[in-house]
């Protein structure tokens, strides 16, 4: 009997939180219930908070999501604005948005492996690539 693996093979832990800058952070309406018990406010108040309407239509689509606010970072140009920007952690680590509870959706980090890569290349354990 083969044995699978299940070795994830990233650490958020070493990331500057790359996956926070992503500039469409699309949630859900129970993202927004979850964020609205966390923060102890209405759902009304969450969505206007913490979420911005997206759109973007084309001949070929047609977008219209929810997505998180960001705010201006010292690392990446903006972020979500629930990632600490001293620490690269999430403030609301329970009450995250599914995309992010389900991120990178497998056992590696394309942007995790690209930064191990490059800080062993340049002999720095905190190294970022700058945009």
């Amino acid at each position: 009997m083969s044995k699978k693996n299940t070795e994830v093979k990233y650490d958020c832990s070493k990331c500057p939180g790359y996956c926070c800058s992503y500039p469409r952070i699309i949630v859900t309406k129970e993202d927004i219930e979850r964020l609205a018990g966390h923060f102890n406010v209405s759902f009304d108040e969450a969505k206007k908070r913490f979420t911005q309407a997206y759109r973007y239509e084309s001949k070929e689509e047609k977008i219209k999501e929810q997505i998180l606010r960001h705010r201006k970072d010292d690392v990446y140009k903006s972020t979500c604005q629930f990632l600490d920007p001293v620490k690269r952690r999430c403030t609301v680590y329970q009450a995250r948005p599914a995309v992010c509870r389900e991120y990178p959706n497998g056992k590696t980090c394309g942007y995790y492996q690209f930064l191990k890569f490059e800080r062993k290349q340049q002999g720095d354990k905190e190294f970022i690539p700058s945009a």
